[in-house]
């Protein structure tokens, strides 16, 4: 999901400028333990059931950790500081569904994609299905995110409410303070199979878009073991397992 604004890319670029360096893929191996980062409040990708943290992102991330020889140690904050704190060296890859975008692109170096997915229209009301049905509409979209500027940009959308989580975003549309929600057409199809009773409806995709982790900007040794141990679990099927377990589907880019 997922795109900086001007404002937030700068700031991240600005962290990059004044942090340390990165810690090099020899740096974490000496050390034996990567340092992954996420937020934790996005289901089915990375959330907390009681105090474990798991997900589809999370069992990726621990799966190619394991890959590389690694341990790791996860780290949670909120979606808007996971680059930030990236940039600051507070951990060495973040795995939270960020969308790779050529603004992100100049302030961290992206892996390989673990997943395709895209921000889908989803309303109580199953007349709203379209980019056209949000003309008029108030929509809510989490902050920080690709959905928010995509949905910025469709014409006649009365007011783009933003939301601090994404679950925050959904419980404005449940109690129908807003008209539609855009989220990631994984997180509607997972809500829906969970909570049928809500009454939600999923409509048109906005976009389509490759999601990836990030390393540091450069920090391209750690970035190219992690892409090469990632090939190989999708190769031999684990990540597709992975999938299958959280969305029935394989859900990596073909």
């Amino acid at each position: 999901m997922n795109i900086f604004n001007i404002v937030a890319t700068a700031a991240v670029a600005l962290a990059a400028a004044v942090s340390a360096q990165a810690r090099p893929l020899a740096d974490i191996e000496k050390s034996g333990t990567i340092i992954l980062a996420s937020e934790g409040q996005y289901a089915p990708f990375n959330y907390f059931e009681g105090k474990k943290l798991t997900g589809y992102e999370i069992e990726v991330g621990e799966a190619v950790a394991k890959k590389m020889g690694l341990k790791y140690e996860w780290k949670t904050v909120g979606f808007d500081a996971l680059l930030t704190g990236l940039a600051q060296d507070r951990w060495d890859l973040v795995i939270a569904s960020h969308a790779i975008t050529e603004e992100r692109a100049k302030a961290v170096t992206f892996t390989l994609p673990h997943y395709c997915s895209g921000g889908q229209i989803t309303a109580l009301d199953p007349k709203i299905r379209t980019a056209a049905d949000l003309a008029g509409k108030v929509v809510a979209v989490q902050t920080g995110t690709t959905y928010l500027d995509s949905v910025k940009k469709v014409p006649g959308v009365k007011d783009v409410k933003n939301f601090p989580t994404d679950e925050a975003a959904r419980n404005a549309l449940s109690s129908k303070r807003v008209d539609a929600w855009v989220t990631d057409r994984f997180v509607a199809k997972d809500l829906i199979r969970k909570v049928p009773q809500a009454g939600l409806k999923t409509g048109d995709m906005l976009f389509v878009e490759q999601v990836a982790s990030a390393v540091s900007k450069g920090n391209t040794t750690l970035a190219d073991a992690w892409n090469q141990a990632l090939k190989a679990l999708i190769a031999d099927g684990t990540i597709a397992a992975i999938s299958q377990k959280y969305f029935g589907e394989d859900v990596t880019c073909k």
